[in-house]
């Protein structure tokens, strides 16, 4: 009766949530009462394991570190010197300003970990300059959510941070295993915009030649000096990973300290400015942290009352193949993060999924970059779409709802042609972590 019980979990959390409860007390309220309906009392006593087991995990210390890291970095003024650096080599090719943007998004979503502030951050400098030179706003739309979204995907990122715990995968081969397919999308989208503004150079004009427009040797200085910070930046976080100089969260706090420096060499730290980031750091790391126990509680009932072996027993009587088995997995976490944001499908289903992925001989660092995919696509797809809900806080009112939904269209496809590629060839995820960190 358990085992079947723990099956009614789900449509149980999806009404909850339907009903407008908070994503956290509703995976804890429905772990209470499938636990106790299950295991009477004793829950109380895994409740409280699960309590010591997040609080103990020293690998989510770095989750505060990555958010405050990319809180400072809002204010170091490193991203406007950057726009300018960027847009000085991109602006005279087809949808120049739009390519510029992808460009500072992978290099700013490499530098903070936080993927709300890559999009904010560049959205504020790129809409200006590109609704100045009559970009198409669909095309504006679609570039500002799909790059700013990079951040899932481009390490470091807080997602992974989340991910590896749960999966139980070691968050610096995930952080390594990312850097392929974080460069292979942003690929897609500059080679998306290049096409699309040669053949319909209205969409995404040239800029003209500019009498101010400085020469090469003035504008490789410039780009230097641009590029500076948050290349040095990315060397202490990822590069420290890479080299296996220091764990994840060792490597957070090098980031943390950057940011702090970053912002005092450019003038912009202050103790409002510091409280500021602290608050906002307290804000969302408290967030995380309460979904995350939630989810554990939930995961943690699931699994006790038998519910993984129930699911390996359907699949087994459905007589699907490993491959199809882990198509579905994929549509059922790409189909929640319509109505779901992705620390929620990360929690729901990866506890679930990853037992099954494993025992069909999966690797799991493979399985969980294409997660992360699907989360960045899930990202752009309505009607949750965080990354529409960023833009349309920032956005002039001249680019309205309907750019935004048909903009990302395009950007949604080029994920999921990343996705098939991913999945194609999985020793793009496996292998740089099989030469720097003696992976598998």
């Amino acid at each position: 009766m358990g085992e079947y019980l723990a099956l009614v979990m789900f449509p149980a959390l999806l009404l909850a949530l339907f009903l407008g409860f908070h994503v956290a007390f509703s995976m804890m309220g429905i772990a209470l009462v499938f636990g106790y309906l299950t295991f009477d009392a004793a829950v109380i006593f895994q409740f409280a394991q699960k309590i010591d087991a997040v609080a103990s995990n020293f690998v989510l210390a770095a989750v505060p570190l990555f958010i405050f890291m990319g809180a400072m970095l809002e204010r170091s003024g490193i991203a406007e010197q950057l726009f300018e650096a960027v847009h000085l080599w991109t602006r005279r090719l087809p949808g120049g300003l739009a390519v510029g943007t992808v460009v500072m998004c992978v290099i700013f979503a490499a530098s903070s970990g936080v993927i709300g502030a890559t999009e904010t951050v560049v959205g504020l400098l790129a809409i200006p300059v590109m609704m100045k030179y009559a970009y198409d706003k669909g095309l504006i739309s679609g570039t500002i959510c799909a790059g700013g979204s990079l951040g899932t995907i481009i390490p470091p990122s807080v997602v992974v941070v989340v991910l590896g715990p749960v999966a139980d995968v070691s968050v610096g081969d995930l952080f390594v295993g990312m850097v392929f397919p974080g460069l292979l999308m942003a690929g897609l989208y500059i080679a998306y915009i290049m096409v699309r503004c040669t053949v319909n150079p209205e969409a995404g004009p040239r800029l003209p030649p500019s009498d101010d427009e400085p020469p090469l040797i003035e504008r490789i200085r410039i780009t230097l000096i641009a590029l500076a910070p948050p290349v040095a930046m990315i060397t202490a976080v990822l590069g420290s990973i890479m080299f296996g100089l220091a764990a994840p969260t060792e490597a957070a706090g090098l980031g943390a300290l950057g940011s702090m420096i970053l912002a005092i060499l450019y003038r912009q730290f202050s103790l409002r400015v510091l409280n500021e980031a602290v608050l906002k750091t307290l804000k969302v790391t408290c967030m995380i942290f309460l979904i995350l126990l939630g989810g554990n509680m939930f995961a943690g009932v699931f699994v006790a009352a038998g519910g993984i072996a129930l699911a390996q027993d359907l699949i087994e009587q459905a007589a699907l193949t490993r491959w199809v088995t882990l198509a579905v997995f994929l549509f059922i976490c790409f189909a929640a993060g319509f109505v779901l944001d992705w620390i929620s499908v990360l929690l729901i289903f990866i506890p679930v999924f990853m037992p099954i992925v494993q025992s069909m001989g999966f690797d799991p660092v493979w399985f969980c970059v294409m997660f992360l995919v699907v989360i960045q696509t899930s990202y752009l797809t309505p009607p949750m779409a965080p990354a529409i809900f960023y833009l349309r806080g920032i956005s002039p009112p001249e680019i309205t709802l309907r750019h935004m939904f048909a903009g990302v269209v395009p950007f949604i496809f080029l994920q999921l042609v990343c996705l098939a590629i991913v999945g194609y060839f999985p020793q793009m995820v496996l292998w740089l972590p099989a030469q720097l960190l003696g992976f598998r």
